[in-house]
C-alpha cells in the first residue's frame, strides 16, 4: 500500500521526440542482426498481412456485384443467369472472408516466435543490467517497483509489435487503397470527406488519449506503490504481529484501495467519453457517404450495389479505426512502460571494471588498505584515511562503536563500492584494477543476517559454487555441523527453507551460510558480525565451526561482541572511520584505551543479574 505522502517517481509521459527515441531503441530487438531466421519470419508475416488486406479490399466488389445482379429484371433466362452470377459472387465473397481470416492466422503463426524472442532478449538484457548495478541502487530502489517496471515493460513489447505491424501498417495501406477506390468510383468529394473524417478522428483520439494517459499513470503509480508496500508488509509479517498492527496495515491498505478505485473510475469514464466522440465522427461520415450514394441513385448515376459498396468499405475501414484509439493508447502506454525499463538499463553502473582490468590471481591471500577514504554521500565521509594490513593465513578482527565504518570495510573489499581515495590490495594487486568477478570469487562471507533463497537446503548450500555436486554439498553440511538438523528432517536436503530462510532458526541459517562458504572454498574469509544475533550457547557452537572454517584462510572478522574475537592474531579498533588502536587482545587491554573501555563495559553488562537470567534461559 502506498505511503500517506509520497510523490510518484514514475516517469511522466515522454514527449514525442522521446517516444520515437524509445521506439528506435526497441527496433533492434524486432529485427535482430544475428538471427536471419527471425527476420525471414517478419518478412513472411508481412506478406501474409498484404495478402489478407488484398482479400479484404476485394470483398466489397463481390458484394456490390451480387446486389446489382439480384437487382436485374427480365425474363426467366435472364433471372436465372443473374442468379448464377450473384451466387458465384456470394461464394467469392465468403471465400474472400475465409481467406482473409486464414492469412491473418498464418501471419500470427509466423510472427509468434519473433515477438517471444524480442520479449526474451529485452528481459534478459534488463535482468543482466540490474545485477550489475551498484548496491547503492538496490538499497535506494523499492524491489516491488523495479519488478513491476520490468513486468510492464516486457508485457508491452508483444502488444506493441502486434499493433505496429498488424494494425497500424495495414490500416494505413487500407486508407490509401480506399481513397483510390473511392476516387475512381465516386470522385474526389467522397475521398475528401473520408480524409477529413480520418484526420479528425485521429486528432480527437490523440487529444483525449493524452488526457487519459495522465489518469492511467496515476493508476500505475498507486499500483506500483501498493505492490511495494504489500511485499514489504508480508516480508515483515512477524513485525506486524509483534506490534499488533494488523488493523493499522488494513486501514492503510483500504485508503490506498479507495484512491485506486477513484482513479480507475476516472479512467473508465474518460474511456466512455472517447468512445462516444469517436462514434459521432465515424457515424457522421457513414451517414453522409450513404446519403451521397442514395442521392446518386436517385439521379441514375449510382446503383443499389453502390450503396452496399460504400457501406461495406466504410464498415471495413471503421473496424480498424475503432481499434485505433485503443491501439494508440496501448502503444502510448507501452512506450511509457518501455521508457521506464530502458531508464533502468541506462542507470549508470557505479562500479565498473577498468578497460585493462585483469583477473585477480591469489597465491598469498594478503590484504592491505592503504589510506582508504570513502563516504556513501559526498558530504559525509565514513572511512577516513584508513590503513592496515592482514598477513596471508592470519586473522584480523575489526571492532569499534556503531557507525565506525566496520561493515563498510566489507563492502569495499567486495567492490560493491570503490573508495574515493587510496586503494585496497589483495596479494599486492589493486582490486580496482582487477575484474570484479575474480575479486568476489576470492572472498567468502558469513554475514550477520544470512539471507537464503526460498528453495531447498541443497540448493542454498550448493549456491556457493556453480555445479557443486551432492557429495560436495554433504561434505560442507557435515563440516558446518548441519547434519543433525538435516537428519531430523523428513525431506533431508530437499527441505524448503521458506522466504529468506524464515523456516530456520538464526543458528541454522548461519550454519547454512557457513556450508555455502565451504562449498565456495575461498582463500579469504569475511565474518561480518556472524554471531551477533545468536544466543550465547548457539554462538559458542557457531564460533567453533567458524574457527574450523578459518583454518588455512586469511580472515577478517568484524565483531560487536569482543569475546568472539579475543583470540584473533591482530585486532584493530575503529572510531569515526579512523584507526585509533591496533594490537593483540592482551596488548589492547594493557593500553587502557577504547578497546579496554569496550571490553570492560561488555563484561559489566554480562555480569548484571538480568543478563545472567537471560543467559540461563537461553
Amino acid at each position: 500500500m502506498p505511503p500517506d505522502t509520497a510523490s510518484s517517481d514514475r516517469p511522466q509521459s515522454p514527449p514525442e521526440g522521446e517516444s520515437w527515441k524509445t521506439l528506435r531503441r526497441f527496433l533492434p530487438y524486432l529485427w535482430p542482426r544475428d538471427n536471419p531466421s527471425l527476420r525471414w519470419r517478419i518478412v513472411i508475416a508481412m506478406l501474409f498481412v498484404l495478402a489478407a488486406k488484398g482479400a479484404t479490399l476485394a470483398l466489397p466488389f463481390a458484394y456490390k456485384g451480387a446486389v446489382d445482379a439480384m437487382g436485374q429484371t427480365g425474363a426467366g433466362e435472364a433471372i436465372a443467369e443473374s442468379a448464377q452470377v450473384a451466387m458465384a459472387l456470394v461464394a467469392a465473397y465468403v471465400l474472400g472472408r475465409f481467406t482473409s481470416l486464414l492469412f491473418d492466422n498464418l501471419r500470427n503463426v509466423a510472427f509468434e516466435r519473433v515477438g517471444q524472442m524480442a520479449t526474451l532478449s529485452l528481459a534478459e538484457d534488463v535482468f543482466h543490467r540490474l545485477h550489475r548495478l551498484s548496491l547503492r541502487f538496490h538499497l535506494n530502489r523499492r524491489t516491488g517497483e523495479v519488478t513491476k517496471i520490468i513486468e510492464r515493460g516486457t508485457k508491452s513489447i508483444d502488444m506493441m509489435l502486434y499493433f505496429l505491424l498488424f494494425n497500424i501498417a495495414p490500416t494505413a495501406i487500407e486508407l490509401i487503397a480506399v481513397g483510390v477506390i473511392f476516387y475512381l468510383n465516386f470522385g474526389w468529394e467522397l475521398v475528401a470527406a473520408t480524409a477529413f473524417t480520418v484526420v479528425a478522428y485521429i486528432y480527437v483520439t490523440r487529444l483525449i488519449t493524452e488526457w487519459r494517459t495522465k489518469l492511467r499513470r496515476e493508476m500505475n503509480d498507486l499500483d506500483g506503490k501498493a505492490l511495494h508496500r504489500a511485499v514489504d508488509s508480508l516480508l515483515n509479517y512477524e513485525t506486524v504481529k509483534y506490534f499488533g498492527a494488523e488493523e493499522r496495515e488494513e486501514k492503510r491498505y483500504s485508503q490506498a484501495a479507495r484512491a485506486y478505485a477513484m482513479a480507475a473510475a476516472k479512467s473508465e469514464n474518460s474511456l466512455a467519453l472517447l468512445n462516444v466522440v469517436q462514434s459521432v465522427i465515424t457515424n457522421a461520415l457513414m451517414a453522409g457517404a450513404m446519403a451521397f450514394s442514395v442521392w446518386g441513385w436517385s439521379k441514375g448515376q449510382l446503383t443499389v450495389g453502390d450503396l452496399v459498396f460504400v457501406n461495406t468499405y466504410l464498415m471495413q475501414l471503421f473496424r480498424p479505426l475503432d481499434l485505433l484509439g485503443w491501439v494508440y493508447r496501448t502503444i502510448r502506454q507501452g512506450l511509457v512502460d518501455m521508457a521506464e525499463m530502458f531508464k533502468l538499463m541506462d542507470t549508470a553502473v557505479e562500479v565498473e571494471d577498468a578497460p585493462d582490468a585483469k583477473p585477480l590471481v591469489v597465491n598469498e591471500p594478503s590484504i592491505a588498505f592503504e589510506n582508504v577514504t570513502f563516504g556513501y554521500e559526498a558530504e559525509r565521509t565514513i572511512i577516513k584515511g584508513l590503513s592496515f594490513e592482514v598477513q596471508a593465513g592470519s586473522t584480523l578482527a575489526i571492532v569499534g562503536p556503531s557507525g565506525a565504518g566496520k561493515s563498510t570495510i566489507g563492502r569495499l573489499l567486495f567492490r560493491f563500492y570503490d573508495p574515493k581515495g587510496g586503494r585496497i590490495l589483495i596479494d599486492g594487486q589493486d582490486i580496482a584494477k582487477a575484474e570484479q568477478d575474480t575479486v568476489r570469487a576470492a572472498i567468502g562471507i558469513v554475514p550477520q543476517d544470512s539471507v537464503l533463497f526460498n528453495d531447498t537446503l541443497a540448493y542454498n548450500i550448493a549456491y556457493g559454487a556453480e555445479g557443486a555436486g551432492q557429495e560436495t554439498v554433504e561434505a560442507a553440511a557435515r563440516d558446518a555441523a548441519l547434519m543433525p538438523l538435516i537428519e531430523s528432517l523428513p525431506e533431508r536436503f530437499e527441505t524448503t527453507v521458506g522466504e529468506r530462510g524464515l523456516k530456520l532458526s538464526g543458528g541454522e541459517k548461519q550454519r547454512v551460510a557457513i556450508a555455502r562458504t565451504l562449498v565456495k572454498n575461498p582463500p579469504i574469509l569475511l565474518l561480518d558480525e556472524a554471531t551477533s544475533a545468536l544466543d550465547t550457547r548457539t554462538e559458542q557452537e557457531i564460533l567453533g565451526t567458524l574457527r574450523r572454517l578459518a583454518q588455512g584462510r586469511t580472515t577478517i572478522a568484524i565483531a560487536h561482541r569482543l569475546s568472539t574475537i579475543a583470540d584473533a592474531d591482530r585486532i584493530i579498533v575503529l572510531d569515526q572511520g579512523r584507526l585509533c588502536e591496533s594490537g593483540t587482545h592482551a596488548e589492547l587491554l594493557a593500553a587502557g584505551g577504547l578497546y579496554a573501555d569496550m571490553w570492560a563495559q561488555q563484561a559489566q553488562e554480562k555480569s548484571t543479574p538480568e543478563a545472567q537470567r537471560t543467559e540461563a534461559a537461553e
